[in-house]
Formats: structure tokens, C-alpha cells, sequence
């Protein structure tokens, strides 16, 4: 039988040592899990907790949902999916993670890439110009509301530009976001 201990006799080790010992295999095995979520998902974090219920029904809130960066995954709006027919989290094209107008003092928002459009082109039908290109975006369960509405209070009359994405969501796991909501990392 292998022992971690010299001799079979976990007491000839200081008790430092010991906790060491038996520690050490956790951290290793965390480190490694950590190393693999960021290979997979090549953005920190690769996991965002659902805080709200603006993608029901396809996303709850308390769902963990895991990322990938749009380098890695690519970016499928709702208007080029709906004729190839690819489809996420129940509609049709990706479901990305943003931050609003970029800032990075807010929580990020985890809606539908709708649309993109380029500078100058109306946002919406008759709506203003956009202010440089990016995606429209969408949740779900806003009942048809842009994000970028000038009411909205996500991302109003802005595009979500492509450097503000953090991810594209390929991963859904329910309720495991709710420890990430009761323990903030």
C-alpha cells in the first residue's frame, strides 16, 4: 500500500506538513480546473451567474451559464440565424455577454445578438442612427424592447460594440448560479 506518510505513521510528520500534504491535492486539482475553464473559454470570467428573469424562458434566474469568448465561438445574429436555421437557448442566434457602453462598473448583460448594424444606419426601423456600428441586442423576455431603446437603462441608443462582449454563452447549468449570487467572486 502507498502512504503519504514516512513509515505508514501519519504522527512522525509536523502537523504542518501534514495539513500540507493533505491540502495540496485540493489546490492542485482547483488550479487545474481554473486552467482548463480559461483554455475552454479564453475570457475571465468563463462563467456568468443569471441575475435576472429578461431570458426566460430559456435562461432562469440563479442558472450558471458558461462562456466563450467570440474570438473562439463567433457571433451568430437572430437575423442571419433565422435564415440558416442555427439556433441557441431556444431562438434563433447567440446569446452574448456584454458590458453596457463598456463600462466595467456594471454588471454585465446577457441577452440576444438581434442584429448588427453598421454606423450611420438607423438602429431600428425609423429609429436614429447608430453612433458606431455594433450588435443590437434583446433579452428574451423584454417583450420586443431593445436593449438599446432610449429608455431601456442597458445600452441606450448605443450598439453593443464587439470589443464590449465578453462572451458568447454555450453553457447552461441551473441553479448553480445561485451560489455565485448568495457568494460574490
Amino acid at each position: 500500500m502507498i502512504s503519504r506518510y514516512p513509515d505508514n505513521d501519519p504522527s512522525k510528520i509536523h502537523p504542518a506538513a501534514r495539513l500540507a500534504v493533505e491540502i495540496l491535492p485540493a489546490i492542485i486539482l482547483f488550479l487545474t480546473l481554473i486552467v482548463v475553464l480559461y483554455g475552454y473559454a479564453g475570457t475571465w470570467p468563463p462563467a456568468v451567474s443569471i441575475i435576472s428573469s429578461s431570458m426566460e424562458p430559456h435562461m432562469h434566474r440563479g442558472d450558471e451559464v458558461f462562456i466563450q469568448s467570440p474570438g473562439k465561438a463567433g457571433i451568430h445574429t437572430a437575423h442571419d440565424s433565422f435564415i440558416t436555421g442555427y439556433m441557441t437557448y431556444g431562438g434563433y442566434g447567440d446569446v452574448i455577454v456584454y458590458r453596457p457602453s463598456g463600462r466595467t462598473d456594471v454588471t454585465p448583460v446577457i441577452h440576444r445578438a438581434i442584429y448588427w448594424v453598421n454606423e450611420s444606419e438607423p438602429m431600428w426601423p425609423r429609429g436614429p442612427p447608430a453612433p458606431h456600428s455594433g450588435y443590437i441586442t434583446l433579452g428574451d423576455n423584454n417583450g420586443g424592447r431593445y436593449d438599446q431603446y432610449p429608455d431601456s437603462g442597458i445600452c441606450p441608443l448605443e450598439p453593443v460594440r464587439e470589443e464590449w462582449v465578453m462572451g458568447v454563452a454555450k453553457h447552461r447549468v441551473p441553479y448553480l448560479g445561485y451560489l455565485r449570487l448568495l457568494i460574490p467572486i
